[in-house]
């Protein structure tokens, strides 16, 4: 496979870098500004989920040159390989560490309390040895995410955050080691273990929602083909895989293959499922000359299709690069942990190196200023700060997967806090995606008339073919003996019927030429013909959710990709308004334009066709019953039928932040006081840990308070927590 790099229209180069060291918002930070200070580099924008940086330069800047851009602020980087390639969980290597520093960190805490009950002489001694046998090994393995990182960036002459942690952690464990030698009263080596713990524990929880959050590109590109059947010019057949085809080759694709490539076709003529372009469930007959794009399925006739654009320049691969560019991280709180990552490291090596200096000055021993030091860096570490956001988002979506809701994208929770206008798409969302024929239409059909349709329907695997027949098999009618039954492409279903001896008679069900929303024809020669028409009805309680809604201050609108008469039809039931026909391009730009104008958008849908716009909008949600790519792209998914799913999300998104902010205002609070009494010798390594560890339960404690975040307020109530 090629090297991922691409020449937009612009004349610049485009390069996308695979960076596995990044794992917080300061990291993403640094790699931005480090290569943003390259000459040549126009942009750089960081996917922190997918952990990849895609940089924009001049054409003469290599790939090699960016990969030692970043080696040279301490960030190991590669190339990506392939257009759109996968890229590896987060969270899987922190498991194994988290696992054993729990398990260390409860195991040495059972040996301190014999030790603070009041053990002494062999029996602590044997207690620490005990604790340095468990705690030494563990710690090494377990802050290896840490220790690497630091020594990767002091080696390049550059700090981070986990270089004080690595610090407290090293220091912490030799003072408690020489403690241990030298017959001392403390030992420290729980203290380290339960810090290692807390901060395993919050960045695998974050990485577990952005693992989550980076899946939809992937989901997507399940839709196209592996490879193709080629035709050579000499009419022979081979097969050829996805990134060996080019333009002008002659694909003969089979019904049912997904095609590999864009293309036109030059033989035969089928019907296509194209609703990963447009949402419209119902196939679409292709003939000669039209295009068919990637990803598409060929429901009924081989075709042979010519070659237009193929690999990263099909339609499919463009829409993925749209959900890639558009699922960048955008939470607020991530800027601020930026900055405050840029003051942590330098502030914490001050306050530690002045309490160090200043203890030497006051006449305390090397031992003592370092054992207040330590305290010092163990104090400061950012555990509660932490866990401020992932853990009430833990939480938050804990209570939402109860109330059928599930959470894929932690910081949606704090995108979806702020929106305040919803683009609703119509089949599927807003209603329920399966097409009920009227059945005032069937009771007034005389027997026979149904008994006909219900044969003819049995006969096809059409949405609404499968929808009249069980709705006419739920009326307990029994088909009609029917023969020489065929299925036209884009046609219906044509039969012979013989209601009576030597009286055969032509029937057929299909879609009438000029009708109105979503309708059938049942003509049974010498007959009139009888008009089916079919409604998708409104998902429960939906005129209450967008109430709701409204009361939340959120405005609402319908963006379809579905035809106008269908649109308009759920308009009218709704009140909102509709706009049909709609692109997955013309989605984004609607998204777009609110976006330009202030306003927070919230976009549900479930088509294929909506996963660039459910990506591009500030927070999105699908239906369970959406599509692969919506699901994988949507930030929530929700799995009950009533939409009031949607209100019930924002109003304990909002939930969520409120407390989210309460969380970072107690781990605030905490090291305000704490500090100080560490600096004044007041606190040893293990009490540090301990107020740590405290710090820590207390927002775990305040977050817990989110399982009742989905209770739905009365209605008249719901306006009030918009400024909550």
């Amino acid at each position: 496979m090629n090297v991922h790099a691409r020449q937009p229209a612009d004349g610049l180069a485009e390069t996308v870098l695979i960076v596995p060291g990044m794992h917080c918002a300061g990291c993403m930070g640094k790699v931005e500004r480090g290569l943003a200070e390259v000459s040549g580099v126009d942009a750089a924008r960081v996917n922190l989920s997918a952990r990849q940086v895609t940089v924009r330069h001049r054409p003469d800047l290599t790939g090699r040159d960016l990969v030692a851009a970043l080696d040279a602020i301490g960030f190991e980087s590669q190339l990506r390989r392939g257009a759109l390639a996968k890229s590896e969980s987060a969270a899987r290597p922190l498991l194994a560490p988290l696992a054993v520093a729990g398990f260390a960190a409860m195991n040495v805490m059972l040996l301190s309390v014999g030790v603070w009950s009041g053990a002494e002489g062999a029996t602590r001694e044997l207690f620490h040895w005990l604790s340095a046998a468990i705690g030494i090994p563990a710690i090494a393995y377990a802050g290896q995410p840490f220790f690497r990182s630091a020594w990767g960036a002091l080696r390049r002459r550059r700090t981070n955050m986990d270089v004080p942690i690595s610090i407290g952690v090293l220091i912490a464990t030799g003072l408690s080691a020489y403690e241990v030698v030298v017959g001392g009263r403390h030992a420290w080596f729980d203290g380290a273990l339960m810090l290692l713990t807390f901060l395993l524990a919050g960045r695998v929880l974050d990485a577990m929602m952005r693992d989550r959050a980076r899946s939809g590109v992937d989901a997507l590109l399940s839709h196209v083909g592996h490879g193709a059947t080629v035709v050579a010019a000499d009419g022979t057949l081979g097969w050829q895989a996805t990134d060996a085809l080019a333009p002008g080759t002659v694909m003969r694709v089979a019904a049912g293959e997904r095609l590999a490539a864009d293309g036109v076709i030059v033989s035969g003529g089928s019907r296509f499922d194209q609703s990963l372009l447009t949402g419209e469930s119902a196939p679409v007959s292709a003939g000669n000359g039209d295009l068919v794009m990637a990803g598409t399925l060929n429901l009924d006739d081989p075709v042979d299709v010519r070659v237009v654009a193929a690999g990263e320049d099909t339609t499919v691969a463009e829409i993925a690069r749209l959900m890639q560019a558009s699922a960048q991280d955008r939470s607020k709180y991530v800027r601020i942990a930026d900055r405050a990552s840029r003051l942590y490291a330098p502030a914490v090596h001050t306050l530690a190196a002045l309490t160090l200096v200043g203890w030497l000055l006051a006449g305390a021993g090397l031992y003592k200023a370092l054992v207040i030091a330590v305290a010092v860096l163990i104090i400061t570490c950012p555990c509660a700060l932490g866990l401020a956001v992932p853990v009430a988002q833990v939480v938050a979506s804990g209570a939402l997967m109860r109330a059928g809701v599930m959470v894929k994208d932690g910081s949606a929770l704090e995108r979806m806090a702020t929106v305040d206008y919803a683009l609703l798409d119509k089949t599927g969302t807003l209603t329920l995606g399966s097409p009920a024929p009227d059945k005032a239409v069937l009771s007034a059909m005389p027997a026979h008339a149904r008994e006909v349709a219900l044969a003819l329907a049995s006969h096809s695997r059409h949405p609404i073919s499968r929808a009249l027949a069980a709705a006419l098999s739920a009326q307990g009618v029994k088909a009609a003996p029917l023969v020489d039954v065929t299925e036209r492409a884009g046609n219906g279903v044509f039969a012979t019927w013989t209601d009576r001896p030597g009286a055969p008679r032509a029937v057929s069900l299909r879609r009438p030429d000029a009708a109105s929303g979503i309708a059938v024809s049942l003509d049974i020669a010498g007959d009139p013909a009888w008009l089916i028409p079919l409604a998708d009805p409104l998902r429960p309680d939906a005129r209450e959710a967008l109430a709701r809604m409204k009361a939340l201050g959120i405005q609402c609108q319908i963006l379809s990709g579905d035809n106008a008469a269908a649109v308009r039809d759920v308009a009218r039931q709704t009140g909102l308004f509709g706009q049909a026909a709609a692109s997955p391009a013309d989605k984004q730009d609607a998204i777009a334009r609110l976006q330009a104008m202030g306003r927070s958008v919230l976009m549900a849908g479930d088509g294929l066709n909506d996963g660039p716009a459910l990506s591009k909008a500030d927070a999105s949600i699908a239906p369970g019953t959406a599509s692969d790519v919506g699901l994988q792209a949507s930030d929530l998914v929700f799995v009950q039928p009533s939409l009031l799913a949607v209100p019930r999300a924002v109003l304990a998104s909002r939930r969520t932040m409120r407390v989210v902010r309460q969380n970072f205002a107690l781990a605030i609070g905490y090291n305000v006081l704490a500090v100080p009494l560490a600096m004044a010798g007041f606190v040893t390594p293990m009490i540090a840990a301990i107020a740590m560890s405290v710090s820590s339960v207390i927002v775990i404690g305040n977050s817990l308070r989110l399982n009742r975040a989905t209770r739905l307020p009365r209605l008249a109530q719901a306006r009030g927590q918009k400024a909550a």
